[in-house]
């Protein structure tokens, strides 16, 4: 039986407030199996995660488990790396799929989108849906699309007139 009072090494209380800091500014946190990858692969798969705004660190089970509060229990069996960051998480997730792809050694478990968990199979959803500047841009041109078309059909009136006009020149011309 463990007492309650136990004390807590100073080295696990820095680890642990480390972990804090670096989830409580996270956007979304993804939880994968690393097994079998060597130090080029990994470090391939930091640089392409570091270019999209994300960063990737190995993570003890109970420390992560302790700082999530126990939420992610089911997902941390085994070595688990967190990938966390701010940016964009649908480029980490595109990533992510095609590193995973390339080298079948990166299995994600699944991990955490602005406090809500997901599934693993959610982050490989994540990874079909376009960039967030694409989207932008299709809710913009959705947005311009009823201007764009009421000065499309103001114009149309106007050339019509021209028409109706130049129509009725030709017509006195040829009666001159």
């Amino acid at each position: 039986m463990k007492p309650d009072s136990k004390d807590v090494r100073p080295e696990k209380k820095s680890i642990a407030a480390e972990l804090d800091e670096r989830i409580s500014g996270a956007l979304y946190m993804i939880l994968a199996d690393y097994a079998g990858m060597d130090m080029p692969q990994t470090t391939e798969l930091k640089k392409n995660l570091r270019d999209n705004d994300a960063s990737f660190n190995v993570v003890n089970n109970r420390m992560l488990n302790r700082a999530l509060d126990g939420q992610a229990t089911e997902m941390l069996k085994g070595q688990t790396a967190l990938i966390y960051g701010a940016g964009d998480v649908v480029e980490v997730a595109k990533v992510i799929k095609k590193f995973a792809a390339a080298n079948q050694k990166l299995a994600v478990r699944g991990g955490f989108l602005e406090g809500k968990a997901i599934s693993g199979q959610d982050v490989v959803e994540l990874a079909k849906l376009p960039s967030k500047d694409v989207m932008r841009a299709v809710l913009l041109g959705t947005l311009q699309a009823p201007c764009s078309q009421l000065v499309g059909v103001l114009d149309q009136k106007v050339a019509s007139l021209v028409y109706v006009l130049d129509a009725v020149k030709t017509k006195k011309e040829q009666e001159a």
